[in-house]
């Protein structure tokens, strides 16, 4: 299990700038969509020699978080990297608990007490910080990639919380791989009718890009997801997505040693007040389910 936080903590966050390489030659959905395509292929390879079947159900179910994971949250992350940092584009994603937290209880899993309440208003506070002077200036594609982040952190966060109700499949390297094939597959579908495809010069694509592209196909798909999937078995969502604790942190530091990425006041302030609203609402989860096991035990 620790080897599996290990990887979601450390190498999602080195995703954000692979993203960021691989989009400046090569365009966001296609990028998006070479990536789940090629590790949908490989983890359903891995189960299908396993002896793993999809059934119809797992389609079904694999679809809606393909839909919400990776066609919503990831397209619109993968094209908004094309006009935000990759440290921004983390801190963004990092609201991801918040939504949690208010998905969550809007569904009635998850209750509000003035812990988690407290972190959401901290949190709220810590996107403010980041976003109101894009938000607040006239509508610029930097505006709409702010928007993009934060929608598809949404997109994820409602995908968290309804997985457990999902039909998906037991074996823990079918549950990943379906939806990663659903989730490509759409993604395909999108770069076509986009236009993306047929404007890409794979002449003029950097080794960079390349780079970054085999690397997201490698360990921020198959080997990442793979990992963040059987986790969402074993613990609960909240915990999981504790690795937006650290995917910032190691964004805004790979980003700024190894791509000169701006490090501004604004920036630290923000990451500070959003790793505290993280901080409070993971405690106040906790706070709730101290106290549901002693109403049980009592």
């Amino acid at each position: 299990m620790a080897v599996a936080f290990f990887v979601i903590y450390v190498v999602w966050g080195t995703t954000y700038l692979a993203i960021r390489y691989a989009v400046e030659t090569i365009p966001p959905l296609v990028t998006a969509a070479v990536r789940h395509t090629t590790a949908g292929a490989i983890l359903m390879g891995i189960a299908w020699s396993r002896g793993f079947r999809p059934r119809r159900e797992h389609w079904i179910a694999g679809s809606v978080l393909g839909a919400l994971f990776f066609l919503i949250g990831h397209g619109s992350l993968h094209w908004a990297e094309k006009f935000v940092s990759s440290g921004l584009a983390a801190l963004l994603v990092a609201s991801e608990p918040l939504w949690i937290l208010l998905i969550g209880a809007a569904m009635r899993q998850q209750k509000i007490n003035w812990l988690n309440g407290l972190g959401l208003l901290l949190g709220l506070s810590g996107v403010a910080i980041l976003t109101l002077p894009e938000l607040t200036s006239s509508w610029t594609s930097l505006t709409w990639a702010v928007v993009a982040v934060l929608a598809g952190a949404a997109s994820w966060a409602i995908g968290v919380c309804i997985s457990p109700r999902l039909r998906l499949p037991a074996d823990a390297m079918g549950r990943a791989a379906v939806p990663v094939v659903s989730g490509g597959a759409m993604l395909l579908l999108a770069a076509g009718v986009s236009g993306e495809f047929s404007a890409v010069h794979w002449s003029v694509v950097s080794v960079k890009s390349l780079l970054g592209l085999a690397y997201l196909i490698v360990f921020g798909s198959v080997v990442a997801f793979t990992a963040y999937t059987w986790l969402l078995q074993h613990c609960s969502p909240t915990l999981v997505a504790t690795h937006t604790f650290v995917n910032p942190l190691v964004a805004v530091l790979v980003g700024w040693l190894w791509a000169a990425e701006p490090l501004s006041a604004r920036i630290v302030i923000a990451t500070a007040v959003i790793l505290g609203a993280i901080v409070l609402v993971q405690r106040g989860d906790r706070h709730a389910e101290m106290q549901a096991e002693a109403v049980q035990s009592d």
